[in-house]
């Protein structure tokens, strides 16, 4: 049984840094704002197209990133709870 939980923990460090590498893009504004996000939830890219961008209403701006990061973040938490819900089921840690 903890030769089992062993190797699922190195299962999960596993699924972990698969994460780490997992990149998630979100565009909004028809891509005036481009949004990456990590499967750790770290931004790791932000683009603006300052030719789809008006600079004369900055809330829009600040809206359309707003949204990205929001969707960005969602995407990014769904990937994750998918991955390691089943592993930490089988660890009893999770509902998986």
């Amino acid at each position: 049984m903890a030769f089992e939980q062993l190797k699922m923990l190195g299962e999960l460090k596993k699924a972990q840094k698969a994460l780490a590498n997992e990149i998630i893009e979100v565009e909004t504004g028809d891509g005036a704002v481009v949004v990456q996000v990590n499967g750790e939830l770290k931004i790791k890219k932000i683009e603006l197209d300052k030719d789809k961008i008006d600079f004369d209403d900055m809330r829009e701006l600040e809206r359309w990133l707003e949204k990205a990061i929001a969707e960005a973040y969602t995407r990014a938490q769904q990937i994750a709870q998918e991955k390691m819900t089943p592993l930490m089921g089988k660890l009893g840690l999770g509902n998986g």
